[in-house]
């Protein structure tokens, strides 16, 4: 008989929602529990719990119940209570569903001891991983887009400065000197280290007021 830890989970908004409140997921993971022949040995709730993050009290305990060898499978009402983030669930799914133990679904009606159950696993792996890269693909375009309409996108890199309109960006006069005299200089043969301590002579400054440093040269020149 396989044994299995029930994990349920509720937000603090969602308690009384129909079907998802801690009660309605007990009864859900019990009932399955007995159809199916699983030896319940224990149901561990994170009650008002976010499935922003997998660093949750009941979510850990159930995980390192499985990896004392307390249980051998992990069920769950929906997979929705174990994280609503592809990435987590590709996470979980790669660190201990994917081999070491079962995972369970009442409303997915995942199992992965059979065929089929494994088959459903490495649809939602794929989903997961598809997920991952698609977002990656979008910020990046997304980046892209912004960069080339010469609006800010995070910290703002040195030679520029904020548009009045607090989104697009313009040439720093004082910085864009600064690199027009590393660029001089380097095409002068100078080395990074080199080009720092001519800054300093020249009374260059970082915008912390503190003098360059190699990696700092290093990076104006391949902006």
């Amino acid at each position: 008989m396989t044994r299995a830890v029930a994990y349920l989970r509720v937000s603090t908004d969602k308690q009384a929602d129909h079907g998802v409140s801690l009660a309605a997921q007990r009864a859900k993971v019990e009932a399955y529990a007995g159809l199916y022949d699983l030896e319940l040995v224990a149901i561990v709730e994170d009650a008002g719990g976010s499935a922003k993050s997998l660093q949750r009290d009941g979510l850990q305990r159930a995980l390192a119940m499985l990896n004392a060898g307390e249980a051998d499978a992990l069920i769950v009402a929906k997979l929705d209570r174990l994280t609503r983030s592809t990435r987590d669930l590709g996470a979980l799914l790669d660190g201990y569903f994917s081999q070491r133990f079962d995972l369970l679904s009442v409303g997915e009606q995942v199992d992965t001891r059979s065929a089929g159950g494994r088959l459903v696993l490495n649809v939602l792996m794929s989903v997961a991983q598809w997920e991952r890269e698609a977002i990656g693909e979008r910020t990046s375009t997304a980046l892209q887009h912004k960069k080339g309409r010469g609006e800010r996108v995070g910290a703002v890199p040195y030679g520029s400065q904020l548009c009045a309109d607090g989104v697009h960006l313009e040439d720093h006069p004082g910085e864009q000197r600064v690199i027009a005299a590393v660029r001089e200089l380097r095409c002068a043969g100078l080395s990074l280290r080199a080009i720092a301590a001519e800054l300093g002579k020249r009374g260059f400054k970082t915008r912390k007021a503190s003098r360059f440093a190699a990696t700092q040269i290093n990076r104006m020149l391949a902006a």
